[in-house]
């Protein structure tokens, strides 16, 4: 089997979560959904898990970054630059907000928003022929 990884998120409002991925076109996996949780498809091999703060803290006890900080930046790479226009355009018109400029920064294309529980995704596209 592939290796596969779980990012674990908490958020405040599950079934708003819910619909922000949505609506930047990933999927909801059912068997790993309940009151508590969704999965989140972002690939065969990636997934967001979008956990309620009760349940988040039901797996540590360690306290949750507080409002307003960063804990991580969650990078995606993408196929084309238009692909990253459109992924971040569709995270600010479902309520993202813009966490940097979208443009070239040397040969990786980048983005940058932050869904409505505050985590950081940056989608990019890397050209490997200007490295």
């Amino acid at each position: 089997m592939a290796l596969q990884i779980f990012v674990n998120l908490p958020v405040r409002d599950l079934d708003a979560s819910k619909a922000f991925y949505e609506a930047l076109g990933f999927t909801i996996n059912p068997q790993f959904t309940d009151e508590n949780a969704a999965c989140v498809v972002l690939s065969d091999t990636v997934y967001a898990m979008l956990l309620t703060h009760d349940f988040f803290a039901s797996f540590t006890p360690a306290p949750r970054p507080a409002e307003g900080t960063v804990g991580a930046l969650y990078a995606l790479s993408f196929d084309s630059t238009d692909e990253v226009d459109a992924i971040v355009a569709k995270a600010l018109a479902a309520g993202g907000t813009a966490t940097k400029e979208t443009g070239l920064d040397g040969p990786m294309y980048e983005g940058g928003f932050a869904d409505p529980d505050g985590h950081h995704w940056e989608p990019f596209f890397m050209d490997v022929s200007q490295f």
